[in-house]
C-alpha cells in the first residue's frame, strides 16, 4: 500500500491545479465585489456592455438598439451563442466574470490534454503535461475573451481527429463538435485566422501526401458555417448593412522598415497587452536556449530532414510569423492592399495572430519538459517538472496586465495592513451601484433620458442603467462619431493629441478636457485634473436629446454652458462624489 508521502508524489499536480481552484474561487467569493478587476478593455468595455443588455433583456432580442452611443443595433455586440455570453445571461454579473475566468482554466486543462493525448497516443499525459496546460489556462489574457485563447488547442484536436479518421462513422462526432466549436470562440479576434491556418494546413498536406485531404477541406467548410450561423449578428453587420462606420476613417501608424522590423522584436519578445503570457521572463530564455542547442546539433549530425521536420521548429516558425505580421500591419501599404482586396475588413486589424502566440510558448515549453523527462539524468528529470512550476509562478507574479488575482490579494493584503485603501478602485467602486440608485431615484431619472459622462467612463453609467450617448466600441456609425464631435470640438481644438486620438481611432467616444490629457480616472483620486471647466458645444449636446452630464468634477463653467447643477451626490459605498447637471434646454426625443 502506498504512504501518504507515496501518493501526493504521484499526484501532485492534481493537487496543485486543485488547490489553486478551489482557493481562487474562494479569494473571489470571499472578497466579492470588493476584488480589483482590471478595467481597461473590461470593466470599461464588455463587462458593462453585457450588464446594459441584461438590464434591457436583449440578449436575444433583434430589431433593437441598446441606450448607448445615441442608440445602437443590438447586434453590434457579442452574440448570445458565445459561452462567455451564456455565463452573463445566466449569472449576476459579477459571478460571471468569475465563472469565465475559472471556466478559461478548466476549458484550457481540457483541451490541452485531449490534444497531448493524441500527439502522444501511447503516454498518458503526465504531471508535466497538466502543469503546462494549468500554466497556459492561467494565462492572464484578454477576459472577455479568455475562453477563446483556452480552446485553440480544442480545435487543433479536432482537426487531427478529422484529418486521419477521415470520413468514417467515429469522425462524425469531431464534425459536429468542429461545428459547435464556435460557441468558445469569436470570429473576428480568433476564428479568421483558424480558418486561414487550417486553408495553410490544406496546402502544406497536399505537398507532403501529394492529394489533397478531402476531409479538411470538408472541416473548412463545416467551421466557416458555424461561424457563419452562430455569430450571425456580426456576418449581418459587416456583410449585408452599407452603415459606414468608423472603421473606415480609423488610423494606424504608418511606420517605417526599421520601425516595423522593431515592432516585430518588440512582440516576439515581450508580447502585447492582449495576449500578455508573461513569456519574456522564463519561458522565451529557455525555448531561445532549447532552439539553439536542437539545431546545433542537427546541423553537427547534418541532419537537416529531421531539422525541418521537428515540431518544434514549426512552433518557432509560426511564433516569428505571428510577430511579423503584428508588425506588418503599421505598413500602411499593407493595410491599403488588405482593403482593397477584401474591402468589408477595410480597418480589421489582422495582426491579431499575436494571439495564437501564447499558446505555441507554452507548446514549446511543453515540448521541452516532455523531451527532458524521457532522459535517463536524473537532474534533467526533475528540471522537467520544476520549468512548468516556475512558469506558473511568473504568471501570477509578474503579469502585468488583467492579472486580477494578484491585484485582488495585494489590494485585500494592503487594505487589513494599513487600514486603507490602494487607490485604484475595485470593482464594486468602480460602478458604485448604490450610489447611482439613489442619484437616479433624486432626479427621477428614466430610461428615456440620455446622459453623458464627465471623468469617469461611461460604461458606469451604462452598467447602472442610464441610456448614455457616449460610450466605448470599434464598430459604429461615422455619421454618428461627426455629430458627437461637434459636442466635443472645443475640447480637440484646445488639445491636437486629443483630436489625433479622436479623429484617428474614435471607439473611445467620450468628453475629453481641454487641458489635461486625461480626465477619465478609474482611481480614489482624481490627481491629475487641472482645469474643472468642460469644453463642450452645448447646443450641439442638446440637439442630440441630452439631458444629464454625470461629472466626477465640479464645473466652474456650468453656466455658461447652460447647465443647471441637480446634486451633489456621495455615500459611505462609493469613493466618487458626483455632480449631476442638467441642461437648461435639453430636447426631449421623440
Amino acid at each position: 500500500m502506498k504512504t501518504i508521502a507515496g501518493r501526493i508524489a504521484t499526484r501532485w499536480h492534481y493537487i496543485l491545479v486543485g488547490m489553486f481552484i478551489i482557493a481562487a474561487s474562494l479569494m473571489y467569493l470571499i472578497v466579492g465585489e470588493n476584488s480589483y478587476i482590471a478595467i481597461p478593455d473590461n470593466l470599461d468595455l464588455f463587462v458593462a456592455q453585457y450588464k446594459m443588455m441584461k438590464n434591457t433583456g436583449t440578449f436575444w432580442a433583434h430589431a433593437v438598439d441598446v441606450p448607448f452611443l445615441n442608440g445602437i443595433s443590438r447586434d453590434n455586440l457579442p452574440g448570445e451563442f458565445y459561452l462567455y455570453s451564456i455565463l452573463y445571461m445566466i449569472f449576476p454579473t459579477y459571478i460571471a466574470y468569475i465563472a469565465g475566468y475559472i471556466l478559461k482554466i478548466i476549458i484550457a486543462l481540457v483541451s490541452c490534454l485531449l490534444l497531448c493525448r493524441d500527439f502522444l497516443p501511447d503516454e498518458k499525459p503526465g504531471d508535466i503535461a497538466w502543469i503546462c496546460a494549468f500554466a497556459y489556462g492561467i494565462l492572464n489574457l484578454f477576459p472577455a475573451f479568455g475562453i477563446c485563447f483556452a480552446s485553440i488547442p480544442l480545435v487543433i484536436y479536432f482537426l487531427r481527429k478529422i484529418y486521419r479518421l477521415g470520413f468514417s462513422k467515429p469522425a462524425i462526432k469531431y464534425y459536429v463538435l468542429l461545428f459547435l466549436y464556435p460557441v468558445v470562440s469569436y470570429f473576428s479576434y480568433f476564428g479568421m485566422f483558424i480558418l486561414g491556418y487550417l486553408v495553410l494546413a490544406i496546402i502544406w498536406r497536399l505537398i507532403a501526401d501529394k492529394k489533397l485531404s478531402l476531409p479538411l477541406c470538408v472541416a473548412l467548410v463545416i467551421l466557416s458555417a458555424g461561424f457563419v450561423i452562430f455569430e450571425y449578428r456580426l456576418f449581418g453587420a459587416m456583410l449585408f448593412s452599407d452603415e459606414v462606420t468608423i472603421r473606415s476613417t480609423m488610423k494606424d501608424a504608418s511606420m517605417s522598415f526599421s520601425a516595423i522590423f522593431a515592432q516585430c522584436a518588440d512582440v516576439f519578445k515581450n508580447g502585447m497587452m492582449h495576449a500578455d503570457d508573461a513569456h519574456s521572463y522564463l519561458v522565451l530564455p529557455v525555448c531561445t536556449f532549447y532552439f539553439f542547442f536542437l539545431n546545433i546539433r542537427y546541423i553537427i549530425r547534418k541532419d537537416f530532414k529531421g531539422m525541418v521536420h521537428d515540431i518544434y521548429n514549426l512552433f518557432a516558425v509560426l511564433l516569428v510569423f505571428n510577430s511579423f505580421v503584428y508588425g506588418i500591419y503599421y505598413s500602411e501599404g499593407m493595410r491599403d492592399f488588405v482593403a482593397l482586396v477584401l474591402p468589408p475588413l477595410t480597418g480589421w486589424q489582422f495582426n491579431r495572430t499575436i494571439f495564437f502566440s501564447p499558446f505555441l510558448w507554452y507548446a514549446s515549453l511543453f515540448i521541452i519538459c516532455i523531451r527532458m523527462a524521457k532522459r535517463e539524468n536524473v537532474i534533467l528529470r526533475l528540471l522537467a517538472r520544476m520549468l512548468p512550476v516556475a512558469a506558473v509562478f511568473v504568471i501570477l507574479l509578474g503579469s502585468k496586465h488583467y492579472n486580477d488575482l494578484y491585484d485582488t490579494a495585494y489590494g485585500t493584503l494592503y487594505k487589513i495592513r494599513t487600514g486603507h485603501e490602494v487607490d485604484r478602485l475595485n470593482y464594486s467602486e468602480f460602478y458604485s451601484s448604490e450610489l447611482f440608485d439613489t442619484i437616479k431615484n433624486d432626479v427621477g431619472y428614466n430610461e428615456s433620458d440620455w446622459a453623458v459622462a464627465y471623468g469617469m467612463h461611461p460604461a458606469v453609467l451604462e452598467y447602472n442603467g442610464i441610456s448614455t450617448l457616449d460610450g466605448y466600441l470599434g464598430f459604429y456609425s461615422q455619421e454618428y462619431k461627426e455629430k458627437f464631435r461637434r459636442v466635443i470640438a472645443p475640447a480637440l481644438e484646445r488639445k491636437e493629441n486629443t483630436r489625433i486620438y479622436f479623429d484617428d481611432w474614435g471607439a473611445r467616444c467620450y468628453l475629453y478636457s481641454g487641458t489635461d490629457d486625461s480626465i477619465v480616472m478609474a482611481t480614489r483620486s482624481m490627481t491629475g485634473v487641472t482645469d474643472n471647466n468642460i469644453y463642450i458645444e452645448d447646443k450641439a449636446l442638446s440637439d442630440l436629446g441630452c439631458r444629464y452630464i454625470f461629472s466626477r468634477i465640479e464645473l466652474e463653467n456650468a453656466d455658461e454652458k447652460n447647465l443647471t447643477l441637480r446634486g451633489e451626490y456621495e455615500d459611505s459605498s462609493s469613493p466618487y462624489k458626483i455632480y449631476v447637471y442638467e441642461l437648461k434646454n435639453f430636447k426631449t426625443r421623440g
